[in-house]
This record gives C-alpha cells, sequence and structure tokens, in this order.
C-alpha cells in the first residue's frame, strides 16, 4: 500500500519498485541539498540509504535543513537524519555515518552503495567524490546551489564524462 501511487505509474510498475527496494544510495552532505534529497528517497522506499555528514545542526540550518529542529541543535546531523527518516519510512535501511569523507575512507565506503548523490559545499570534497567514482565505477549525482542558481548533473554514469572533464 506505501507505495501503491508509484507503483501504478507506467514507467514504474511493480518490476520498478522492486528495483528501488534492491537500490542503495549514499548522500554526503546531509543539509540543505542532502536533507530533501534524503526524505524523497525514503519515501521512495529506497532499499539502503547512507547519510554521511560530520557536521553538526545549528541554527542557521534550520530555515533550509528541513529534517532538523530547534531541539537537534549540537547534534549530528546523520544521526539526526536516521532518526528522522526511520519514522518516515521503517521499511527501508538507513545508515548514519558521522565522519568527514576523506581518502582513506571513500573507496570503502562508496563501495556499499549504488550511487553517489553529492550534497556537499566544497570543491576539495567534490573531486574526492569524483575520483572515488571513478575508482569504483559508480554513477554521481552532483548539485550545487548558490544564491539564487542552481546546477544538477550526472558524472561517471556508464563510464561517462567526469567533474574532471567539465572542471579540470
Amino acid at each position: 500500500m506505501r507505495y501503491d501511487r508509484q507503483i501504478k505509474l507506467n514507467e514504474v510498475g511493480v518490476s520498478g519498485q522492486e528495483k528501488l527496494q534492491k537500490s542503495s544510495v549514499l548522500i554526503i552532505g546531509v543539509g540543505g541539498l542532502g536533507c530533501p534529497a534524503a526524505q524523497y528517497l525514503a519515501g521512495a522506499g529506497i532499499g539502503k540509504i547512507g547519510l554521511m555528514d560530520h557536521d553538526r545542526v545549528s541554527l542557521t540550518n534550520l530555515h533550509r535543513q528541513t529534517l532538523y529542529g530547534e531541539d537537534n541543535i549540537g547534534e549530528f546531523k546523520a544521526k539526526v537524519a536516521k532518526e528522522k527518516l526511520q519514522h518516515l519510512n521503517s521499511e527501508i535501511e538507513l545508515v548514519a555515518i558521522e565522519e568527514a569523507l576523506t581518502i582513506e575512507n571513500a573507496e570503502k565506503i562508496f563501495s556499499e552503495y549504488d550511487v553517489i548523490l553529492d550534497g556537499t559545499d566544497n570543491f576539495e570534497t567534490k573531486y574526492l567524490i569524483n575520483d572515488a567514482c571513478v575508482l569504483t565505477g559508480k554513477p554521481w549525482v552532483y548539485a550545487s546551489i548558490y544564491k539564487n542558481e542552481a546546477q544538477l548533473s550526472v558524472f561517471n554514469y556508464k563510464e561517462g564524462p567526469s567533474y574532471r572533464c567539465l572542471f579540470p
């Protein structure tokens, strides 16, 4: 019943919903971009969602990071996001990763997911995500917002162009 409306879509159907339930997504950065992405992916029934963020909730986050409230200030974003999303959909696996993405941990963590979704806000991390996606053969859903402008792309899909192809 939970997924009835999307199963009714010809583009999804029962087989599509089963694929969603067997899929996994790692969200790096559970802030302004990662919060809504996580909510929609959890609602859609993605089987496993990794929530990677080493930052803590602050008052300045609350107007745009919709998973958090005043009672969460000071807590790790990944932990709070996992708790809130578990209430949204108890049928999926949620993994809170309360550490920064590094050269040392990227390949190991990426190997556990089908798709990498970027909600980060710095170039150093974006290049690290790119390189780890290329090394692990994972597609990378990239998003960026600056003031009133946004960008969205997919890199490394089926060994297609990478972030470094666009921004050497």
